[in-house]
């Protein structure tokens, strides 16, 4: 366990931080073949699965309302029929679109829940700022951590994302403290702490399982569980 923060928040990231996503490709190989009769090779699913995680990557901070997001998610569900090509791209976007939001599922690390709640207790405000289109809301209420969190700030929703400081800032206000008084935690070198260290907050860089073998900044503290994060007269 790291050392105690004097600090009145914590800002979370979420995926990767907060949450994991289940191995989306043998979801949806099963998918496709139950509800399509459709067989999807790993090599096909693999490759279709990073093109449109790329493009959803590249564009959730434009995803702000529910047209917007439907919007998103067509062209997502486009570029895995158009990359699987063949029966698929016949089926086209609409038809698939329930297929890829089935295949893609959300859980809390296992030591999320009682990690909030034990912050919470200590008084802590907990407010997640994170690279995600506005249904980032809907996930949290699905796992069970939106009644652990005092506020939740999206890309989409402000228009911007990390690495860049508006997000940080809209997620200090929710948080209701100033700079100083809050810490950053994430999984992203580049998003997470070099963001949150522009922005002039406390960075903690959780180093989960996958990238054990990277370094991390001076002067930056490393957990590898967010259990690791003592707060104040922990």
């Amino acid at each position: 366990m790291i050392a105690p923060m004097a600090r009145r928040a914590i800002l979370l990231d979420a995926l990767g931080t907060l949450l994991e996503l289940k191995a989306p490709l043998p979801a949806l190989q099963a998918l496709m073949r139950e509800r399509h009769g459709i067989e999807v090779s790993a090599q096909d699913g693999q490759r279709a699965l990073r093109a449109e995680m790329g493009h959803y990557r590249a564009n959730c901070v434009r995803a702000a309302d529910a047209a917007s997001l439907l919007e998103l998610r067509l062209e997502c569900a486009g570029i895995i029929a158009a990359t699987l090509g063949g029966a698929a791209a016949e089926l086209g976007a609409a038809a698939l679109l329930p297929t890829l939001l089935d295949s893609l599922q959300f859980e809390p690390f296992p030591e999320v829940r009682p990690t909030l709640a034990r912050w919470r207790e200590d008084g802590l405000r907990l407010v997640v700022a994170s690279n995600w289109d506005v249904s980032l809301h809907e996930v949290l209420e699905r796992t069970g951590l939106r009644e652990r969190l005092d506020g939740v700030a999206t890309s989409a929703e402000v228009g911007s994302a990390k690495p860049a400081g508006e997000l940080f800032a809209a997620a200090l206000e929710l948080a209701g403290v100033a700079a100083a008084e809050a810490v950053h935690v994430g999984d992203s070198l580049e998003e997470d702490v070099a963001g949150a260290r522009a922005a002039g907050i406390e960075a903690v860089w959780l180093r989960r399982e996958r990238q054990r073998e990277l370094a991390p900044p001076p002067g930056v503290a490393v957990i590898a569980t967010l259990d690791e994060l003592a707060p104040a007269g922990a």
